[in-house]
């Protein structure tokens, strides 16, 4: 008995290592990505320490956004070689900023309202590794984003 729980602990143990490797591969891929692009477009971005960079064009003015506010955003979401996967049409959209994904939790509240920038997503703090509608995998998303209100 001991010896079939110690074959499936090193069983266990093996493919949290393997997962943490592909994990730690893909954040080297996005961030390479991402520094590439940045350095394409010129952009003064600012790392955040988790991935994600943050370029800051208006501060705005007023309050900074909590996990628990309301905002009010326009965007654009585009892929690095330009394509646009999805954007706000005449009016902003409103959500509560806990419940989008990671990349925009941690993002948006770097924006006062009037604020606009850009947010440069690695694929953990956005969809991971599955397929979202128009977005693959693994993807690095990017943001033009231009934040409205916070309530």
């Amino acid at each position: 008995m001991k010896l079939v729980q110690s074959i499936a602990l090193i069983g266990i143990l093996l493919i949290s290592f393997s997962c943490k490797k592909d994990n730690d591969d893909q954040a080297a891929i996005d961030d390479k990505i991402i520094k590439d692009y940045i350095a394409e477009n010129s952009l003064d971005a600012e790392p955040t320490g988790t991935g994600l960079y943050v370029v800051i064009n208006e501060e705005g003015s007023g309050f900074n956004p909590s996990q628990n506010s309301n905002v009010s955003v326009y965007y654009k979401g585009y892929f690095t070689d330009g394509e646009v996967f999805d954007e706000t049409g005449r009016e902003p959209i409103s959500f509560k900023l806990s419940q989008v994904i990671q990349g925009w939790q941690e993002g948006i509240p770097y924006f006062k309202p009037g604020g606009s920038g850009i947010l440069l997503i690695p694929s953990a703090l956005g969809y991971g590794s599955d397929d979202v509608g128009a977005i693959p995998a693994n993807s690095v998303l990017i943001f033009d984003i231009d934040l409205v209100t916070v309530n």
